[in-house]
């Protein structure tokens, strides 16, 4: 064997602390936003909300002296080279001790309180609903345990997924309760008869029929309508109508009256009953744009720039160490302590700012690019956009601004959109002219909601169409932009 040296160059690009940092705010929304906070306030003594004042100038002050006092007092492992040199002379403000007055006002704003409303989203789950309901039932202690497992395990949906030997599984090692597959269908049939209807319903097409069969008492087109479901579901789900019509005898009128009373069905019925992540069912708007007669202007959510502030009793610890004579070794630990909390405080507040400053300039460029829209809510106005054009005009990395559209909303007077909705390729025309694939999928879905629905468009059509009016598009891409669209088929948009 033998031994050999070798000499490898490598360029290697690591991110800092304070960039991880920035990256993982950037990608909080503002819901979850002052949940991060809070958990950096519990950790961090030494940061604090300002309930007092909307701007701390204070702080902002404090934060340029530290930036000069860092790299006095600290090596870069964090330790302090000579206790005998601990200075906090740049942490401590004014001779007396205490804060100036007009440091703790704002000029303008001299009496204003700042009132925040907070709105708080009151509910009832899908689950509480039903264990509601379970005490309406006359059940012994054994029956009311299992119907307690077949609620829990319904589905967010409404739906009853699971096996019946896994219920009955979860019963013997869960409740010591042995339970045969007959005893837990009866109480599902009690279940299936909770609101809304449809609940506790194995598939879709049980869940149909339940709901079909509480409105027995409304007509003959309700029982029609059980019958098709019940003998021709799939035949139904692909609308081959004729079949059906042939099958049972029935007229285009009866035919027409069995589709309105199944389309009137809800095939989630737990779907809209409260919500498993409060975060994910309400829109909190990251940015505001209005149009002030011809104007646009841009404003963040305050909910984004929250009043923190380096804790006072943290300072004033600091006063009390500077005052004192005996300042033994320990007395000097505890104060770098206090000086790193300090320091770590400034830290994120310092990347809270970042994170408003990066989102202003972020959603600044997306709104110069696609002014027309905000001024008129017009798709076929929007403009082809992508990662890379924002990115040049903030000068950010592509990454940076793929964080900010994929997990931020704006609020406009046209609805509330996510960012990246604004973001789309480009698409040639006959003259030569880029347009966005956004304009091409609006004037598609504009002339499929317009189609004859007894006679709904082809692909093939919708191309041709689509060309006539000078846009170069393929049938294999029209048809990608339908199913991005979530518009079915022709068959399948066929109406009586």
């Amino acid at each position: 064997m033998s031994l050999s040296q070798s000499l490898q160059q490598k360029l290697l690009q690591k991110l800092s602390p304070q960039q991880i940092q920035l990256m993982k705010l950037l990608q909080v929304p503002t819901a979850n936003l002052e949940e991060r906070i809070k958990e950096e306030l519990e950790e961090n003594p030494a940061l604090e909300m300002d309930e007092d004042r909307h701007e701390d100038e204070y702080s902002d002050e404090l934060q340029d002296e530290f930036d000069n006092h860092e790299a006095d007092d600290l090596d870069p492992d964090g330790s302090v080279e000579d206790y005998e040199n601990v200075d906090i002379s740049e942490y401590v403000m004014d001779d007396d001790g205490e804060i100036a007055d007009y440091k703790l006002k704002d000029d303008n704003y001299p009496e204003m309180d700042d009132q925040k409303i907070i709105p708080i989203k009151v509910e009832t789950s899908f689950h509480d609903l039903l264990v509601d309901q379970l005490g309406m039932l006359e059940l012994d202690e054994r029956s009311l345990k299992i119907a307690e497992q077949v609620v829990g395990s319904l589905d967010d949906d409404g739906y009853l997924r699971r096996e019946l030997s896994s219920i009955a599984d979860d019963l013997a090692f869960r409740q010591s309760l042995q339970v045969d597959e007959k005893e837990i269908e009866t109480i599902i049939h009690q279940i299936q008869q909770f609101d809304p209807p449809g609940i506790g319903a194995r598939d879709l097409k049980e869940c149909l029929l339940l709901q079909l069969k509480r409105k027995l008492s409304e007509g003959i087109g309700v029982e029609l309508a059980i019958q098709v479901l019940s003998r021709y579901f799939d035949e139904f789900t692909k609308k081959h109508y004729e079949k059906i019509q042939r099958g049972l005898n029935l007229s285009d009128e009866q035919i027409r009256e069995v589709i309105s009373q199944i389309i009137k069905l809800n095939p989630k019925p737990g779907g809209h009953i409260g919500e498993i992540n409060k975060a994910e069912s309400y829109i909190v708007p990251d940015f505001f744009i209005i149009n002030n007669n011809g104007k646009l202007e841009l404003t963040l959510n305050a909910k984004n720039a929250p009043d923190l502030r380096i804790s006072e009793g943290y300072r004033d610890m600091l006063k009390d160490y500077d005052k004192g004579n005996k300042k033994d070794k320990r007395q000097k630990e505890a104060i770098l302590f206090i000086k790193q909390k300090i320091d770590s405080a400034k830290w994120f507040i310092d990347m809270i700012k970042q994170r408003q400053e990066t989102l202003i300039n972020t959603m600044s460029a997306i709104m110069k690019h696609q002014r027309e829209f905000f001024l008129t809510g017009d798709e076929t106005t929007m403009k082809p956009m992508i990662l890379k054009d924002i990115a040049e005009l903030t000068g950010l990395d592509i990454s940076t601004v793929s964080r900010v559209a994929n997990s931020k909303f704006v609020q406009t007077e046209f609805g509330t959109y996510r960012l990246k909705f604004f973001f789309s390729e480009s698409l040639s025309t006959d003259s030569g002219e880029e347009v966005s694939t956004r304009e091409v999928k609006k004037i598609l879905s504009d002339l499929i909601e317009a189609e004859d629905k007894r006679k709904p468009l082809s692909d093939e059509l919708l191309t041709d169409m689509l060309q006539e009016k000078g846009y170069n598009i393929a049938r294999r891409t029209v048809a990608k932009y339908r199913e991005q669209l979530n518009i079915p088929v022709a068959r399948l948009r066929k109406e009586l």
